[in-house]
């Protein structure tokens, strides 16, 4: 874990700036520990007190969880995902009202911008997942489903549609797993094959409701 030492100005700051660097960067993945305080304070050169500033800082943000007597873990990459799951916790019915709420808008917008190249890629996507979901691999469903989805809202070419969407990528694929079916078999599950034909095709009009429709029977079913 190769941290910069700080300069003395400003240490909480720098040290905030460099842990969080490390997480979103994906050299402290989510969910496992970071390293203990003493070594924090070796590599940056820092106080005890300043590594706990920023360790509280972060926590508070939603980055980091600190679990009394097992250390400080890392709970999600971003600010905006840190606060989804910090307010909605398990409750899915409220992250599937955010998801729906950005990707209507994302889909209308992705059958009006994407590229050729997306659309091979959103159809590649799809087909694994659909694969995946007749194998019943449901740990595969779970990344190309996710997958499919951050692509579909990046496929708006608006920046900062697709950034938000991004920020709450853990919050996505945590619903995307509660909300798999592993009792249902594949072709039963909620389809997303309109969805992709209405992008295909260019009816803004008709993705938007094929989004819509695809939130509102998940959350009838699960929520």
């Amino acid at each position: 874990m190769p941290l910069a030492t700080t300069r003395r100005a400003g240490l909480v700051d720098q040290v905030i700036d460099q842990m969080r660097g490390a997480i979103t960067s994906g050299e402290w993945p989510v969910g496992q520990r970071i390293p203990p305080e003493p070594e924090l304070v070796t590599a940056l050169g820092v106080g005890r007190n300043t590594v706990r500033e920023a360790v509280r800082a972060l926590s508070h943000a939603g980055l980091l969880e600190v679990r009394q007597g097992d250390g400080t873990f890392v709970r999600a990459t971003s600010e905006i995902s840190g606060a989804v799951r910090r307010m909605c916790g398990t409750e899915l019915k409220e992250v599937l009202q955010v998801r729906r709420t950005l990707e209507v808008e994302g889909a209308r917008l992705a059958a009006k911008h994407r590229t050729d190249a997306e659309l091979a890629r959103l159809t590649e996507l799809l087909q694994k997942r659909d694969a995946a979901m007749e194998a019943e691999q449901w740990a595969e469903v779970v990344e190309h489903d996710t997958a499919f989805h951050v692509l579909l809202v990046q496929c708006s070419h608006n920046t900062l549609l697709a950034e938000l969407y991004q920020g709450l990528t853990e919050a996505v694929k945590a619903s995307v797993a509660a909300s798999v079916d592993t009792g249902t078999p594949g072709s039963d599950q909620v389809s997303h094959t309109g969805l992709l034909h209405a992008v295909r095709d260019g009816d803004q009009e008709k993705a938007a409701i094929e989004a819509g429709g695809f939130f509102e029977e998940l959350i009838e079913k699960f929520c």
